[in-house]
């Protein structure tokens, strides 16, 4: 019987040979990652002092902290959460990394994406880390566990495999096959396990696009997703890499909970109606709804392969009169790569406003929408008050059908706009 790569992981960082999913194991993250954030990380920093009496972390090469949320800040408040996260890093020799962008892509950057490796954070959407075969689990209120610990409990997963077949179509993007998965399988399809992603599909999408897949399988249920890494992904991380450690893999006779075929090649763009990431439909279903606000980036979908793809759909034409396109790219690295393309250029010449990598145009606190507004977005949440007012609407498409929505002020079909 054989044993998938999350089984693996585990087993590694609990010092057992091997171990199946359901057993309880005292696991050793690899990496303890967060970012600030009121009431989350200035909370854990006094908890570790008061509660537990621990002045400064054991091993700091474990930990890394990100600002990036309220940055610039706008508030003395703000400003003052900072230092404090800070303060907390020089006196624990801890890396802090501010204004580089958002910390799950930067984390990927700066190599805490390791193959093989064990990384807890906060936040969910650090599963996207998967796309180098690293296991990245977000725990929420438990990761001052991670702080104050050196090895966390932690239960052995099961794992849902999910083989891609068929190749996407122009204008149909791993977004689009992402919120694809959570229609044919349902969003509680992987509730409290490991997403694993391959097939020949799989294969065939860019890192970019397998990041896009990954960091959004919190909306399946899973803790987290996880391809085994082939020759791109060593190809890319491996100059990265903050762990000398062999990569691991799947077994081929590995045991699943379950397994699923997902063929996309008929796949159309679709849309992800309000107020459930749950709600998919075919973008054609929505097709000619009136929109104002359009939203291009977030850690899911701002990376140079999106705003290349918008920016081919916008050559040749403008944003309409009115509609607000916010691009934001999800790090400077790639802000850094589109602009010496020249796609900034490209995007800025149709009309769109492209604004520093952070986290505040996905949750609210930059760009906000008015009562009754309606916006196209790559964010990672629909839900109701996420870009502003509770009464405002926020329409789930991929890059290319923000850039089509922002030249019709109605939800577009990018396709069209994408021949020849």
């Amino acid at each position: 019987m054989g044993y998938t790569i999350a089984e693996k992981i585990l087993a590694r960082v609990s010092d057992r040979e091997t171990v199946h999913a359901g057993d309880e194991v005292l696991a050793k993250p690899d990496f303890v990652i967060a970012y600030d954030f009121p009431g989350y990380t200035d909370v854990i920093f006094r908890q570790m002092e008061e509660e537990f009496g621990i002045d400064k972390v054991a091993e700091p090469d474990r930990y890394a902290l990100f600002i990036d949320h309220m940055v610039p800040a706008a508030t003395t408040a703000e400003e003052e959460l900072h230092e404090i996260t800070r303060a907390w890093g020089r006196k624990n020799n801890v890396p802090v990394y501010e204004r580089k962008g958002i910390g799950h892509q930067v984390a990927a950057e700066l190599g805490y994406a390791t193959p093989g490796a064990f990384v807890v954070h906060f936040d969910g959407h650090i599963s996207q880390l998967g796309t180098f075969g690293t296991l990245a689990v977000g725990v929420r209120r438990h990761l001052l566990e991670a702080f104050v610990k050196e090895r966390i409990k932690f239960k052995v997963p099961e794992t849902v495999r999910i083989d891609i077949t068929g190749a996407l179509q122009p204008g149909v993007t791993a977004r689009d096959l992402f919120h694809h998965i959570v229609r044919v399988l349902g969003p509680r399809s992987c509730r409290g396990m490991v997403m694993e992603l391959g097939g020949l599909g799989i294969d065939a999408i860019s890192l970019s696009g397998r990041q896009t897949i990954t960091s959004l399988a919190m909306f399946t249920g899973a803790i987290t997703a996880i391809i085994n890494p082939d020759d791109k992904a060593l190809a890319y991380i491996r100059e990265r890499q903050r762990l000398d450690i062999d990569p691991l893999f799947s077994d081929e006779d590995a045991v699943y909970h379950a397994r699923h075929s997902i063929d996309v090649t008929d796949l159309e763009p679709i849309a992800v109606i309000p107020p459930s990431p749950a709600n998919t439909r075919d973008l054609s279903e929505v097709a000619g709804t009136e929109v104002q606000v359009g939203y291009l980036g977030s850690c899911a979908s701002g990376r140079v392969e999106d705003l290349a793809l918008a920016a081919d759909v916008l050559d040749g034409h403008r944003v309409k009169d009115g509609f607000q396109l916010n691009v934001i790219p999800t790090s400077n690295e790639i802000m850094k790569e589109a602009a010496a393309q020249g796609i900034l250029t490209r995007l800025i010449a149709a009309g769109a406003f492209i604004s520093s990598s952070s986290c505040d145009y996905c949750f609210g606190r930059m760009g906000v929408m008015r009562d009754g507004q309606r916006a196209v977005s790559t964010g990672t949440l629909n839900v109701r008050g996420r870009m502003g007012s509770p009464d405002s609407e926020i329409y789930i498409v991929n890059a290319a059908a923000v850039a089509a929505s922002a030249i019709e002020g109605r939800i577009a079909d990018p396709r069209p706009y994408l021949k020849g």
